[in-house]
């Protein structure tokens, strides 16, 4: 009898383990319950969830952060975006060459870099909100359109990343980011920029600005109906999408670089690889999904291009 007892403990053990243990298949329905769009690749030692993140998402969008965080915290690992790393050195550099960053360079004004079309438009839109953006880059005109005149990251909750980040950090799971520009870098190349690099930036944040508060609730909706291409084509996350970094070629294609390798890293362990990816630098043409799908990679989820992922 106790022999027989001595047997069959490691196997009532086992089964309950793996009643209690989630499979991978559970925390990819968990996640998908949270009503962020996303995409799953599966390899033959596990599952990649890519969690395609949006900035500033609205409080009106009905999504479920909460469910993302019980995905989180039975993920073997998570690879989520990593802030620029500014040293005390960087910020000194930014207050004495601050002018290179907030002023048009040598006393220039708008009307010579803009076409009589586009000077007209700023011209309107200074006259309604009683602002001067004459002498001022156009990239900060850009962020001061979107940001203060658009205030499109007014009422809105935690991003994607924030969320498991925190979730993450609670369960103790792994959590692996891109490597992080240097502000010197950054800075630099931001200084060094001709103005008129600047100029689709400033385009887009005035066809947003100009559209009006509506875009932002549209931009969240369509986010959470998984409607990936009204989403890239929202005025806002157009304009978001075109200013600085992100527009940037070197600086752009290196973030790129960076997410398919970790995905690619990711899809040889085993378990599930949980990853919150900026949208656009997902679903862009040419972005990590095309990327990951040229490489091949089977992909599963939301139409991200006009037509239907395996």
């Amino acid at each position: 009898m106790l022999k027989s007892l001595a047997l069959a403990i490691p196997i009532l053990v086992a089964e309950v383990s793996a009643v209690q243990t989630p499979t991978q298949n559970q925390i990819v329905v968990t996640a998908q319950r949270s009503g962020a769009p996303m995409w799953t690749i599966e390899t033959e030692t596990g599952t990649i969830i890519l969690v395609g993140e949006i900035r500033a998402v609205p409080k009106s969008t009905p999504w479920q952060p909460d469910r993302l965080e019980e995905a989180t915290a039975e993920a073997d690992r998570v690879i989520i975006r990593a802030a620029p790393k500014f040293s005390p050195g960087d910020v000194f550099r930014l207050i004495f060459r601050g002018g290179r960053f907030t002023k048009l360079p040598d006393k220039s004004v708008a009307a010579d870099y803009l076409d009589p079309a586009q000077r007209a438009r700023l011209a309107a839109l200074e006259a309604e909100y009683d602002i001067d953006y004459d002498r001022r880059s156009f990239l900060m005109t850009g962020f001061d359109l979107l940001a203060r005149r658009l205030d499109f990251d007014d009422e809105t909750t935690d991003d994607a990343t924030d969320v498991v980040r925190k979730a993450a950090d609670r369960a103790d799971v792994p959590i692996t980011r891109p490597d992080r520009f240097r502000g010197e870098d950054l800075l630099d190349d931001l200084a060094d920029a001709d103005p008129r690099e600047h100029i689709p930036c400033l385009e887009a944040a005035m066809s947003a600005t100009e559209a009006g508060q509506p875009i932002i609730a549209a931009r969240g909706d369509d986010w959470r109906k998984f409607d990936i291409p009204a989403v890239m084509d929202n005025p806002l996350e157009l304009a978001l999408g075109t200013c600085w970094p992100w527009a940037d070629p070197e600086v752009g294609e290196e973030i790129r670089a960076q997410w398919v390798g970790m995905i690619e890293t990711a899809a040889a362990q085993s378990g599930t690889s949980l990853a919150v990816v900026p949208l656009r630098v997902l679903a862009e043409e040419g972005g990590v999904l095309d990327e990951l799908e040229m490489r091949g990679f089977a992909i599963g989820g939301p139409d991200w291009r006009g037509r239907a992922a395996p």
